[in-house]
């Protein structure tokens, strides 16, 4: 197998040609900060945790015939082995050859190789003496959902390194798959998508039809109801609308936008536009109505699933960090094949506000859910224990589930991918970051970038052209869908300054090295409004600062106050605190204590106030920060979405 380029995601056709871990790196600024932790932090913590809780161990009690008495973790623990394998995998690609990532990767391939049976079926919780048999579960088993791990841990072993054990594994158990569900076999599907845009993937790879074939066959029966109902429905598993069909993603979360990004993989390589069309309004009925301000997904705590239209409440957020890596996979497949820049915004929103808010700022702990809203203080968790529950409360250092560390650290891994891309006119910009780019256009000219800036601090952003081609080619910057209505200026080499709209700025000319090109754009904190449909949050505001969400945090407000006293005055523009700690200042107040009121009831008829209105302390200054920082700094209340200071009800007539 002839070693590819280095991408999580490599369509054969579409709009965008995206750009690999070999020809994007980025240097300094947020990202690379966070991506150093995740590195040197993160997928050691991952892999000792799951040392310590069983989940590799799995391996070899079912090769030693203990697997019934000693197997740890729940159904799909298996799934989070591969995912770290795959994290492991993106980041030895910006490593040298001896990475000791390659020593690690290798350790685990050899406890999971003798686990996998003769005709490719691997997986620890079914098939053996005591357990269930093969796919007697596939509502709730996650034997396919496993698989999916499986494959794009070894697609990423294969890009990254070239083909190796690992690959070789992942291998086989496709060709099970293909030959267990394919034509004449079980005519089911897996309760939770993924299968379906690993198997593409690994088409891609290997050039196999059958791979994207089997891919294929999964999207067109889902939908059919060929699982058995469950109690929420079987809108849960998307299990009730064919994917053609549906207008809108629904139930759980992250099955629906993992099999949404499967449907766009199958749809690219197969030319099928009906199906692409299909998801693309999914995605934007979702974005429209089922979608939090931080770009987070899923309202649902019972069933971790999305609402109904506009059912969005911040205190009962579920938006799982796992929803997000799955929304951020969606867009960038959907910008891939249609290079059109709000899903690049959608991406971004949900990077900095949701997949960056999940881990601590050490890298060691993290969110599974992630809520607007807290109404008490949190409670440090044990750092020896496991956490049974998602609830947000503090970040845990690990979860009896924990999809959500294992995601955040493949998605880290990989995000220098989701930066920039190329087509037969030039090169595009999408993420900003400090970043080096070096690429080849059409005809194999080569061209070299280097990005900087201290987005999204500030708001300019710099590309110096270090090797061009000597004929004139395009280079396009995303001007994000949140500057709508804000001056944005693009500078070009000869110093012309000019005013561009949202979406994307292009200057197409025969570039020189040492050109540089400059976008300004207006990081000014603004206030935000929602649709008045979403009843949960009527009366309030919030804050954006560019693209980051703002909170207002309990450890920020004087004499013990909760972040539930704030209230804001948004006829007063918020501005940025002195100094470059991220921080905002917005006109306001705080109430006095609720707990001052001893009112029976809380509901009167309008006005005849229900409770003696809170003393307030009179105009203040409030601090927000940045909502991915929150509960960094101990246990806290916080909240997105700010009442309004409104001027005391009229009196109720004599």
């Amino acid at each position: 197998m002839a070693r590819s380029v280095v991408l999580p995601v490599a369509p054969a056709r579409g709009r965008l040609r995206p750009l690999g871990l070999d020809e994007v790196r980025i240097t300094g600024g947020f990202w690379a900060r966070r991506r150093e932790i995740n590195a040197t932090a993160t997928l050691g913590h991952c892999r000792d945790w799951m040392a310590r809780v069983g989940w590799i161990g799995n391996f070899r009690a079912a090769v030693e015939g203990r697997i019934e008495r000693d197997r740890r973790g729940r159904e799909f623990a298996d799934s989070d082995v591969y995912k770290l394998l795959e994290a492991m995998a993106w980041e030895a690609a910006g490593h040298g050859a001896d990475s000791s990532l390659d020593t690690q990767i290798a350790e685990l391939t050899e406890s999971i190789a003798p686990a996998q049976e003769p005709d490719g079926y691997l997986n620890t919780a079914f098939g053996r003496p005591g357990q269930q048999p093969r796919y007697s579960d596939l509502e709730w088993g996650h034997e396919l959902y496993c698989y999916g791990h499986l494959i794009q841990a070894g697609v990423a072993q294969a890009r990254a390194r070239g083909e190796g054990e690992l690959t070789k594994i992942a291998r086989r158990a496709a060709d099970h798959v293909c030959a267990t569900f394919g034509p004449g076999g079980i005519e089911g599907v897996c309760g939770h998508p993924e299968i379906e845009p690993a198997l593409v993937e690994l088409a891609r790879l290997t050039g196999e039809q059958r791979y994207l074939d089997q891919a294929a066959l999964f999207v067109d029966r889902r939908g059919h109801r060929t699982l058995a109902d469950t109690e929420f429905g079987r809108a849960y598993y998307q299990d009730d609308v064919p994917v053609r069909e549906a207008t809108v993603l629904r139930g759980h979360a992250v099955r629906a936008l993992y099999l949404a990004a499967g449907a766009v993989d199958v749809a690219v390589e197969t030319g099928d536009e009906a199906l692409l069309a299909a998801v693309v309004r999914q995605w934007e009925a979702t974005v429209a109505r089922r979608t939090y301000l931080t770009g987070g997904m899923g309202s649902h705590h019972r069933d971790e699933s999305f609402g109904d239209d506009f059912v969005l409440p911040p205190d009962r957020a579920y938006s799982e960090t796992c929803a997000g890596v799955a929304s951020v996979m969606l867009s960038w497949r959907l910008l891939l094949a249609t290079g059109e820049p709000r899903f690049a915004d959608l991406a971004e929103r949900t990077l900095f506000n949701v997949v960056a808010t999940s881990p601590s700022e050490d890298g060691r702990a993290f969110f599974y859910a992630n809520t607007l809203h807290r109404r008490r203080r949190g409670t440090v968790p044990a750092t020896d224990v496991d956490s049974p529950r998602a609830e947000s409360s503090l970040r845990a250092p690990w979860f009896a589930v924990s999809c959500c560390p294992t995601n955040v650290a493949r998605t880290l891994a990989q995000l220098p991918a989701y930066l920039a891309t190329a087509d037969d006119d030039g090169v595009q910009l999408h993420q900003y970051a400090d970043a080096e780019i070096a690429t080849s256009l059409a005809g194999g000219h080569g061209v070299a970038l280097r990005v900087r800036t201290d987005y999204p601090a500030g708001g300019a952003v710099t590309v110096r052209i270090d090797r061009s081609p000597d004929r004139p080619w395009a280079l396009s910057l995303r001007v994000p869908g949140w500057a709508r209505g804000a001056a944005v200026w693009l500078v070009e080499p000869d110093g012309t300054r000019r005013s561009v709209p949202v979406g994307t700025a292009t200057v197409a000319r025969r570039f020189r090295p040492g050109d540089e090109v400059r976008l300004e754009l207006p990081v000014a904190p603004r206030w935000i409004g929602a649709d008045p449909r979403i009843d949960a949050v009527r009366g309030t505001v919030a804050v954006q600062r560019g693209p980051l969400v703002f909170c207002a945090e309990s450890v920020d407000l004087p004499d013990g106050h909760e972040a539930d006293a704030v209230r804001v005055d948004p006829s007063v523009e918020p501005k940025d605190a002195p100094g470059t700690d991220g921080t905002v200042i917005v006109a306001g107040e705080l109430a006095g204590h609720a707990e001052d009121s001893d009112a029976p009831w809380p509901y009167a008829p309008l006005g005849r106030p229900a409770t003696t209105p809170p003393h307030a302390d009179g105009p203040t200054e409030i601090v927000l920060v940045p909502y991915r920082s929150w509960a960094n700094r101990g246990p806290s209340t916080m909240r997105v979405w700010l009442p309004t200071a409104e001027p005391d009800p009229p009196a109720a007539p004599s």
